[in-house]
């Protein structure tokens, strides 16, 4: 059984923005509204004339004690058997209980008027036809079909990994097993799935 996971390597990405246009085009995000499954944080530290910039891509971590999934009074949040966090449209009734829980700010409700706007935009295309709370899904409809998610598979730094953690021919499983890729872990406890290189 895979254990699906992310690495994501500061050093080489570009703050281009890629991943968040293929991901919305591909999810049908609703930007309209600033909404976001992933997004890349343009971070200045230091003071002139010492100024760096940093890029942060932020994604749902697919964590494995999720409190999103625990606090869902539906079942809508749940995990696969790969440990994909995951919501069904049609049990949630947008409590938005899974949006405060969350501590990593990752799900945001797709509200009637974007349903309206996708319909209005993506037409019979349109994959979200019920508000709901949405969040990043590791592209499971195309990793179900042996493809990368979007969002890695657009990326010209390849500063998005996406792989299998009990494969031992997997880069992010040898990347996370080394200790070289990381959890952004502030002590919440979640033991998310997205790792980092700084």
């Amino acid at each position: 059984m895979a254990r699906y996971a992310m690495v994501i390597d500061l050093r080489t990405c570009l703050g281009c923005q890629a991943c968040t246009a293929a991901c919305t085009q591909e999810n049908q995000t609703p930007y309209w509204h600033d909404k976001w499954r992933t997004q890349v944080n343009d971070v200045q530290r230091g003071k002139f004339p010492h100024v760096t910039r940093d890029f942060f891509p932020r994604l749902c971590m697919h964590c494995e004690n999720a409190p999103c999934v625990e606090v869902c009074p539906t079942g809508a949040s749940y995990r696969t058997k790969e440990g994909v966090v995951l919501v069904d449209y049609e049990k949630c009734m947008g409590c938005q209980a899974c949006v405060v829980a969350c501590p990593y700010g990752a799900r945001y409700p797709y509200e009637r008027e974007d349903v309206g706007k996708a319909k209005e935009i993506f037409g019979e295309d349109n994959r979200h036809k019920v508000p709901h709370v949405d969040k990043c899904t590791f592209c499971y409809h195309r990793v179900a079909e042996g493809l990368e998610p979007a969002c890695v598979a657009t990326c010209p730094g390849e500063a998005r990994l996406f792989g299998d953690l009990d494969d031992p021919n997997s880069k992010v499983a040898a990347l996370v097993s080394s200790g070289q890729a990381k959890p952004l872990e502030p002590g919440f406890g979640t033991k998310p799935r997205v790792f980092y290189i700084w």
